[in-house]
């Protein structure tokens, strides 16, 4: 199982913490990267090591208050990591997109999250807590 990951927030990128040990991936904040790539290569190759081995269960927790396109390719990209192993081992993954509840882009954003990927992402509204 691969070690912990965090990574801290700035103005253009979110918080990540993943407890690899408990399956709970959390992200939150702003993700306007300039080089998307940097910032989510580490985390992909995380989850990717994580996947091999998870734990029995695992929660996915986005919060972002924006993000741009190239942030948005590799949230997908991320997110059908996680929905691969729920198709190999289904019920197992959790992803629960959080947003506020005043705005739609991000509600929407969840929604179409929800539609391109075949595990359960529930939407809910607040942060995460």
């Amino acid at each position: 199982m691969p070690a912990p990951l965090a990574i801290p927030a700035t103005d253009k990128t979110p918080q990540v913490l993943f407890d690899t040990q408990a399956g709970l991936l959390r992200m939150e904040g702003c993700s306007i990267h300039e080089n998307a790539e940097a910032f989510f290569q580490p985390l992909m190759r995380n989850v990717e090591a994580y996947v091999r081995n998870p734990a029995p269960h695992t929660a996915v927790h986005i919060g972002l208050t924006y993000f741009n396109s190239s942030s948005s390719k590799y949230l997908l990209d991320l997110l059908k990591l996680f929905d691969d192993l729920n198709a190999a081992r289904p019920g197992t993954v959790e992803v629960v997109w959080h947003y506020e509840p005043d705005d739609l882009d991000m509600e929407e954003a969840g929604e179409d999250y929800r539609a391109l990927l075949d595990l359960p992402v529930r939407l809910e509204p607040g942060t995460i807590g």
